[in-house]
């Protein structure tokens, strides 16, 4: 395995310091659909990004870009993540998004979610087949339910300002994340282990990104698991973690072999 030639794919643009804060400001989820990004002229195949709650496909646009930079067509999908259920988003807006863009079965087709979008895309593929399925990318993925999502469903009003996400991605036998089976396709996930909510993490036993606990992340039947020191809200947007998106899309594992990361020439901390 080429280690070196798949850190080298790994390339992400350097962004002005208050574009992630600006990002942050944008709670409500962009108008239903997916962005596609132009045809590389010698394309690997297409990858689909899936943000995650209460975000949009903006949250997305680093791994995205770096991902184009890499030689793939990508598509970032944007759904109203708050408004409906996982179920819902599942069935009626990711897999017309997936008829719409991704409709050639001979180019093959990978993913890359962070936190919820990873559960609506393993509901999907539990009850559909993608016979051009490539690898999958989990950033933070709530794959055995957050006991933060418990303590918000036991309140009402939050219950009812939040949405229906509260109760479906608890941690009880009846949440969406616990009635789903081991993954049967090729997964890696990525953990983080930082908060930037002390009150939120006092809720989350054991070691947390703020929003899930990283033994909650994991899930049967995974390829490769990585912890990184990173925020939930954040993750997606870091360089390692971008340049080890990449390579399990291009290899089939995370890299370990350096404490450094390079991206776009510059040395980055794991």
């Amino acid at each position: 395995m080429n280690r070196t030639a798949g850190r080298r794919h790994a390339s992400a643009p350097a962004y002005p310091w208050y574009w992630h804060s600006l990002l942050i400001l944008l709670l409500v989820s962009a108008p239903i659909g997916c962005v596609k990004s132009p045809p590389a002229s010698q394309s690997k195949g297409q990858v689909v990004l899936l943000h995650g709650l209460g975000r949009s496909d903006l949250s997305m646009v680093r791994i995205k870009a770096a991902l184009a930079d890499s030689g793939y067509n990508v598509i970032a999908v944007s759904y109203p993540s708050t408004q409906h259920s996982i179920e819902y988003l599942a069935d009626r807006e990711l897999g017309p998004a997936l008829k719409r863009c991704c409709s050639d079965p001979d180019v093959p087709l990978h993913f890359v979610t962070h936190s919820m979008g990873g559960i609506i895309l393993r509901f999907y593929l539990e009850n559909h087949e993608l016979d051009n399925l490539g690898r999958v990318v989990m950033l933070s993925p709530p794959n055995q339910g957050s006991e933060l999502a418990d303590w918000m469903s036991e309140s009402p009003v939050l219950e009812r300002l939040l949405g229906p996400w509260a109760e479906q991605l608890g941690t009880s036998p009846q949440s969406v994340p616990q009635r789903l089976g081991p993954v049967d396709f090729e997964v890696g996930i990525i953990a983080g282990d930082r908060t930037l909510n002390p009150l939120f993490s006092r809720v989350i036993p054991g070691v947390d990104d703020g929003k899930v606990a990283v033994e909650r992340t994991k899930v049967e039947g995974m390829a490769d698991f990585l912890v990184v020191p990173h925020t939930h809200t954040y993750i997606m947007m870091k360089d390692d973690v971008i340049a080890q998106v990449i390579h399990f899309i291009e290899h089939g594992d995370f890299y370990r072999d350096s404490t450094h990361v390079t991206v776009g020439g510059e040395a980055v901390d794991e």
